[in-house]
Formats: C-alpha cells, sequence, structure tokens
C-alpha cells in the first residue's frame, strides 16, 4: 500500500517516520514544500496522481493563543485543508486518518472521561477551527478514522516536556496550573497505534470518531514534577498555581481526559501508561 502522510516535519510525523521505518508499506511523507494542503488544486493533483491507498493528515494550526490573532489561517489549514483532502480521499477511493483534539471539549464542565458521543463545546479559535475539520470530513462522505489526542509530546519539535526540561534546569522556581487535568500522551505511542492500525489492515471497517491518549491522568503541575524528578532538575522549586494566575487569550479545558475504551475494544492495543512513556521520551532527550 501507498500512504501520504502530511505534516511529515512535525513531531507527530517525525515519530511516524521512525515508527514505519520498518513497514512492508510505502510511506510517502510531506510537508508544506511538498503538498500545500491549503491549496486545493495541489491536494487533488498530489492525490490523484500517485495512487495513495491512505492519506493521515498530522498538519495542523497548533498554537492556541496565537490562533486567537491568526483565526483566518488556523481555519484555512485546522478547516479548508482538511476538507480537501477529505474531498480528495473520496474522489480517488483512499482512507482518511485525521488527527484532532480534546480541545473540541473545552467548555464542558464536569470530571469524567469525555468519550466520543459527547456534545463538543470548544472555547477558543483552535478548538473551533479543528471541529470545523471534523464537520468538513463528514460533509465528504469520505472513508475516515478521526483520532482525537491530547496534550502531546515528544523529543522532537516544541512541546511542554522540552520548554520545562528547559525551565527546571535553568529556573530557581516555578510556578504551574494544577487546575488543568488531562493525560500526557508520547507522540511515538500515537504513531506506533496508528503504524499497527494501517499495517495491519484495522482500518478497514472501522471507519468513525476515536480518542487516543496515553493512559492515566494528572495535572499540568504534576506533569511538571516528574519532568523534573526523571530529569534530575531537583533544584527548581515547583509549585502549584491557579489557571487565572496565568492569563491567557483562550479558556483552555480544565478536564479533559479522554475516554479510550472504543478505540481499545476496535483495535485491541495495549496503551502505556503516561509516567512510563515519559521516562522513555526524556532518556533519549540529551539533557
Amino acid at each position: 500500500m501507498r500512504i501520504l502522510v502530511t505534516g511529515g516535519n512535525g513531531q507527530l510525523g517525525t515519530c511516524l517516520k521512525i515508527a514505519t521505518e520498518n513497514s512492508a508499506n510505502e510511506y510517502i511523507f510531506t510537508d508544506v514544500d511538498d503538498i500545500d494542503i491549503t491549496d486545493k488544486e495541489a491536494v487533488d493533483l498530489g492525490v490523484s496522481c500517485n495512487n495513495f491507498d491512505i492519506i493521515v493528515n498530522c498538519a495542523a494550526y497548533t498554537n492556541v493563543d496565537k490562533a486567537e490573532e491568526q483565526t483566518e489561517f488556523a481555519e484555512k489549514l485546522n478547516a479548508e485543508a482538511v476538507g480537501y483532502l477529505a474531498e480528495a480521499a473520496k474522489k480517488n477511493d483512499c482512507t482518511l486518518i485525521h488527527i484532532s483534539t480534546d480541545y473540541v471539549f473545552g467548555g464542558n464542565q464536569g470530571n469524567t472521561p469525555r468519550n466520543e458521543t459527547e456534545p463538543t463545546n470548544p472555547t477558543g479559535v483552535y478548538g473551533v477551527t479543528k471541529l470545523h475539520g471534523e464537520q468538513k470530513i463528514a460533509a465528504s462522505g469520505c472513508k475516515a478514522i478521526i483520532i482525537r489526542t491530547a496534550w502531546l509530546y515528544s523529543e522532537f519539535g516544541k512541546n511542554f516536556v522540552k520548554t520545562m526540561l528547559n525551565l527546571t534546569a535553568t529556573k530557581p522556581e516555578l510556578k504551574v496550573v494544577i487546575d488543568q487535568t488531562g493525560t500526557p500522551t508520547y507522540a511515538r505511542d500515537l504513531a506506533n497505534a496508528i503504524v499497527d492500525i494501517i499495517d495491519n489492515g484495522r482500518y478497514e471497517g472501522n471507519e468513525g470518531t476515536y480518542h487516543y491518549s496515553d493512559e492515566g491522568v494528572c495535572s499540568w503541575y504534576d506533569f511538571t514534577k516528574e519532568i523534573a524528578e526523571l530529569s534530575g532538575h531537583t533544584n527548581c522549586v515547583i509549585e502549584p498555581c491557579k489557571s487565572n494566575e496565568f492569563p491567557s487569550p483562550v479558556k483552555r479545558p480544565s478536564y479533559s481526559v479522554l475516554d479510550k475504551t472504543k478505540f481499545k475494544d476496535t483495535f485491541h492495543l495495549k496503551i502505556p501508561y503516561w509516567k512510563d512513556s515519559l521516562k522513555i521520551c526524556i532518556s533519549r532527550i540529551d539533557l
């Protein structure tokens, strides 16, 4: 099979490159210099001329705060471009695997893990545009698997783990919010799951929306404490604080733990515990 991966230079795309090194399938990794997915003609041409069986869309505008200012571009990349990919997938009988986010539930209250049937309620531009992308896929009628994930990190690119590694190594003290709860997700774990779904043919007949994150629950404060401990950055004093102490242009989800029951029941994959995966990730970073 031939698989197109968009956003190939991002952290998930990079992890997919590693995960597919021994695959019998042919994965073609592209980024904006190869196929500009915000250009409908470029998408149509790129997909129709290459006989792809599957498209994995890892491309996204993910800067949550800046999305409030760059609304038009966020909509273009997170929604319009997704629509172009979905339409191309429909036209060429491809399956689209699209990565979405817990931010589609941003305004929901309560402390019960979010399942796929729960009503969406995004509170900021990022969540709204990602939801629009999901809606574009549904409207296209293409064969699709949407995977919502959360708190993605890796040893590649810019992410919370790498930021906290730097801050805990250079700052004598640090305040981190304790009233936002979720699950850290190692991008390599998600990449391995995607490749397993593709290479073992599990995508066939299992179209729909799924939730994937690593196992377990923590706050950003707990996450930071674990990062500091695993990296040996114990001289930094880390204190908990409330979200209102760090004003932001967008309200972030206070509880965005994802219910992965449907994913596990459908694809029969074991999901790693977040602390175990964090330990592996940090061991791969040159501290």
